[in-house]
């Protein structure tokens, strides 16, 4: 994040600041098409936009160079390169930070038949960015330290005394900025900000980097129960097999505030040199092909386009019951950083 903008950074990924590329081209392209490359600027799990890129490469002959970061560092580069920008395309985790980039006209309008293809409450309010996928907050708890029935039913009671010592939180994950938002729209700005404190009280010493951290301390025991996205769970459950998870998932009660569908989507930038190859590069992550990628990976994110749904044992999209606030209303996450702050969490 840059110095100049109060935006917060949340933690790095692993793989942070990397410069991915690959060359896959299609069999027999030649001439213009093999020349063609573009720059992206992903805020997105690198393990998510990797297959994504290497399909389109083959699919298109077009290069992707892609540049890693977190989401809200790179839409600080970008508004502080301006018009001199080499990103033609950003990815994103969260809306907020495409909502960000919109409010400083830095992105070019997406073709109309793109944004077809995604439901229109999951793309960008003013035609800018394109949604792409999914998660959903919830919550991640160890069973041998709290019963299912000792948890939270709302977002709110995170803040109650009884679960001092219990609860884990990631206030520096852009993830969370969209739970601020939703209780400060829900609630208002100084029950909002009185929830932080309570939360920030509650967690004591599990104030964790990131999502991944209180995913892994809950199942290891460390930590009672935690706020993370779906996908994180789904994910180490992956990595380290079903015998070795003793944590699980639990939902807020249906449109509590907590409960938040957060939509991660892509953009053209308007200084682009690669119009063309940026607006087909966006088509394809919302085409059926791109959103089968996403459908069968263990990214273990939801595909919200071309009526794809999920190949991964898990709830499904259609019977999540989120909070009912829009992307307008999730906003560019400024409200939500700046209560984030006087709480003492950034």
């Amino acid at each position: 994040m840059t110095a100049a903008h109060p935006r917060s950074s949340a933690a790095r990924r692993g793989a942070l600041g990397v410069v991915l590329t690959a060359t896959w081209l299609l069999a027999g392209c030649g001439g213009s098409g093999s020349s063609q490359s573009i720059t992206l600027y992903n805020g997105q799990h690198v393990q998510t936009t990797q297959s994504l890129v290497s399909a389109f490469e083959r699919a298109t002959g077009i290069t992707v160079n892609v540049r890693s970061d977190d989401e809200d560092t790179l839409a600080d580069q970008i508004v502080t390169e301006g018009s001199h920008s080499p990103a033609d395309v950003v990815f994103t985790e969260n809306s907020p930070a495409l909502e960000y980039l919109q409010s400083k006209d830095l992105l070019a309008a997406v073709d109309p038949t793109t944004l077809a293809g995604t439901p229109s409450r999951y793309d960008s309010p003013q035609g800018d960015w394109v949604g792409v996928s999914a998660r959903v907050s919830v919550l991640v708890y160890n069973p041998a330290l709290i019963a299912a029935s000792g948890l939270p039913t709302s977002v709110l009671q995170l803040a109650d005394p009884r679960y001092r010592g219990e609860l884990a939180i990631a206030p520096g994950e852009t993830d969370f900025q969209p739970i601020v938002t939703s209780v400060e729209r829900a609630d208002g700005t100084s029950a909002a900000l009185t929830w932080l404190q309570g939360i920030s009280s509650n967690a004591g010493s599990h104030v964790y980097p990131d999502n991944e951290t209180i995913t892994d301390e809950v199942n290891r025991g460390e930590v009672a129960f935690g706020v993370v996205n779906q996908y994180y769970w789904y994910r180490l459950r992956a990595e380290i097999g079903a015998s070795a998870m003793h944590s699980e998932i639990a939902y807020f009660a249906p449109e509590d505030p907590g409960y938040v569908v957060d939509v991660s989507g892509a953009a053209v930038l308007r200084s682009s040199t690669h119009q063309a190859a940026a607006q087909r590069f966006l088509a394809f992550l919302a085409s059926a092909q791109g959103q089968e990628i996403i459908a069968h990976s263990t990214s273990f994110e939801y595909p919200i386009a071309s009526a794809v749904t999920s190949a991964q044992p898990e709830t499904p999209f259609s019977s999540l019951q989120p909070n009912p606030i829009t992307i307008a209303e999730l906003g560019d996450g400024s409200a939500a950083i700046s209560l984030l702050q006087q709480a003492g969490l950034l």
